[in-house]
């Protein structure tokens, strides 16, 4: 059981009130963890803050890219387990500025893995990678053996952020898993800038939804539940030989569409005299990404569970109240 493992337990979450922090932040206060909250920005309308997580866990401010704010809280609070998930995570915004992507994707995970290092209490770290490191490939889907060939800013910085987590652990021993996952969504993710948040606040608006590229890029669409559910499995799991050190992918195998995504939004909207507006201006983006879970499955015993379908079902639900 998950809540044995993580009952009194204290956990650093990095990137808490971020998206997919947020919701696992969530999870391991009901599992009874002592969660204590790295953050560095307030955002008010997070699901952290909207949820009540902020008023059930500890909040430690900071910059992942300032050393001794990192050594400072797992001293301080004790921490047995560490999230790694703060980090730039649009790829947008890495590409008109890379050099704080950088900063605080490279920067601040070697600072955490130093910091985790150096901790005599800390028992385990899970790292959050993502599909985009292996790049442009011609054989698809992609698995653990492939190489990690990144080249734009984003997908460079957690290239990086992969291989220095990897060098932690073949040099120093450090318990850790890295998390290779696809494209998350869900309720409470408030970049708009994604397809399914801002399909849905164009359609509770009554406006035609908007597609950057020209809509037949395929991604792996990750509920944000199932997400939780990986990485919690993924750190209940460290202490066994043939997992610790290990990049596991998550995601669901099933390659969908921008413009099916869409589509379905629509339909489950029932307005149905919107249509989607196809821009075709998204540049420096992968077109055919999506993972082989395969490894997931057959050693952590762990699989998706939420279908797409029901997935945006929720999440708009969750939107339409939200937006109101």
């Amino acid at each position: 059981m998950a809540g044995s493992t993580w009952r009194g337990r204290s956990v650093l979450v990095t990137g808490a009130n971020g998206f997919l922090g947020s919701w696992l932040s969530k999870r391991l206060v009901e599992e009874g963890a002592n969660v204590v909250c790295f953050i560095r920005d307030a955002l008010p309308k997070s699901f952290f803050n909207l949820s009540g997580t902020v008023h059930k866990v500890v909040g430690a401010h900071g910059t992942l890219e300032d050393y001794s704010s990192v050594e400072r809280v797992l001293n301080e609070f004790e921490v047995e387990f560490c999230f790694h998930l703060g980090a730039q995570a649009i790829v947008g915004t890495a590409e008109r500025s890379p050099i704080s992507t950088y900063d605080s994707n490279i920067r601040g995970t070697w600072n955490v893995l130093e910091a985790v290092r150096r901790s005599s209490l800390v028992k385990g770290l899970v790292i959050a990678s993502s599909d985009k490191v292996y790049g442009a490939k011609d054989q698809l889907p992609y698995t653990e053996r492939d190489a990690l060939n990144g080249l734009n800013p984003y997908d460079v910085s957690k290239v990086c952020a992969d291989l220095l987590a990897q060098s932690y652990f073949h040099t120093y021993g450090i318990v850790l898993g890295i998390a290779r996952s696809g494209n998350f969504y869900g309720p409470g993710d408030l970049n708009f800038s994604r397809v399914v948040p801002g399909t849905i606040r164009s359609l509770v608006r009554d406006e035609d939804p908007v597609i950057r590229s020209d809509g037949t890029y395929l991604r792996d669409y990750f509920y944000v539940e199932d997400a939780v559910e990986a990485f919690l499995t993924l750190g209940a799991n460290l202490d066994k030989d043939n997992i610790k050190g290990q990049a596991f992918n998550f995601g669901t195998e099933t390659p969908t569409s921008v413009m099916d995504v869409v589509d379905q939004l629509i339909q489950l909207s029932g307005k149905k005299g919107l249509k989607p507006v196809v821009l075709n201006q998204a540049v420096h983006e992968i077109k055919v990404q999506y993972l082989s879970c395969e490894k997931a499955r057959a050693v952590l015993g762990w699989r998706h569970k939420t279908d797409l379908r029901e997935g945006l079902e929720k999440s708009y639900a969750w939107y339409k109240e939200f937006l109101s």
